[in-house]
């Protein structure tokens, strides 16, 4: 498949599609009608150089993606709430949306670096490898990581956030693919994408496994403040990854991009059409696929040709 540029999420009984500057937001208002809604999103830093910088670029889109994120899904949920808001009710909201962005990233850090690392201390006194216990780390953060994932699936509204995020990804898949964008179309191709946020969290926890058990210092101390002051690192080079897997059909980057897709298994779930519908028209709002499509279509044709 070839890489569009498009990329997205699930919101609360809708889809957020994002292209370039340009993003949309669908949603399925209660009364079963799809309100799309259109803006821009420049994001944190405008100066190209600096933000088209490798790894640099990674915890920029991180940050954005979080951002960005978190108004796309409070717009969607005012759909689902009876008072109108009030200007100042707004700059209330854009005040705690800041704070929950800021306490949602001390969270994790706390549950997903700090917690294992707390862990992993309880067993120095049986074992004296500090590699072994730098391994014992990672493995716990994985299944931390791995039943939160899990977890939070049984939740009925995570459910259906699941199944608009799924979407999501057959829509991508479909003109990727350089299928039409219709129902039927979208229904048939896949749910997995390579690159999709889930995948890209999986390699932050495997890549931070490995930056620990190379980076070996003995002050206790020394080593937790090594844990969140290499996190922009850590999500920076998986932010790269995850940019090579979307462009590439590389065997071994294809190989390496299994675990994430595996793990998508359970983020994502089959949509139903309205769903789908939903979808469409996120994409539509943002994206020319039918001059895409086209492109494709002759590269594919001279290709054969040749």
């Amino acid at each position: 498949m070839k890489y569009s540029g498009i990329g997205g999420q699930a919101v609360m009984e809708g889809i957020m599609m994002k292209n370039g500057a340009k993003y949309a937001v669908a949603v399925r208002k209660p009364d079963k009608e799809i309100v799309v809604e259109v803006s821009n999103y420049s994001g944190t830093v405008n100066n190209k150089k600096i933000r088209n910088m490798p790894i640099l670029r990674g915890v920029f889109s991180f940050i954005e993606s979080m951002v960005l994120g978190m108004k796309t899904l409070t717009y969607s949920a005012s759909f689902f709430e009876e008072e109108e808001e009030t200007p100042k009710d707004e700059k209330k909201e854009n005040f705690l949306m800041g704070l929950t962005v800021a306490f949602s990233i001390v969270l994790a850090v706390g549950i997903f670096m700090v917690l294992p690392y707390g862990i992993s201390l309880l067993f120095q006194k049986v074992i004296h490898s500090g590699l072994v216990i730098a391994l014992l780390e990672g493995v716990i953060r994985l299944v931390i990581f791995i039943c939160y994932v899990a977890g939070i699936s049984l939740m009925s509204d995570i459910k259906r956030v699941y199944m608009y995020h799924g979407a999501e990804h057959k829509c991508i898949n479909c003109i990727e693919s350089g299928l039409e964008l219709n129902v039927e179309n979208v229904r048939k191709s896949s749910r997995l994408h390579k690159r999709c946020g889930t995948s890209f969290l999986l390699i932050v926890v495997l890549i931070s496994i490995l930056f620990f058990m190379v980076i070996q210092v003995e002050s206790p101390l020394l080593k937790l403040v090594l844990r969140i002051v290499l996190i922009p690192v850590i999500a920076g080079i998986s932010f790269e990854f995850i940019r090579l897997a979307g462009r590439s059909d590389n065997p071994v980057v294809n190989l390496l991009s299994k675990p994430g897709l595996m793990l998508q298994k359970i983020t994502t779930r089959e949509p139903d059409d309205d769903m789908i519908e939903v979808g469409i028209a996120s994409v539509e709002a943002v994206f020319d696929w039918k001059a895409y499509v086209e492109a494709l279509q002759q590269e594919n044709s001279q290709k054969h040709k040749g």
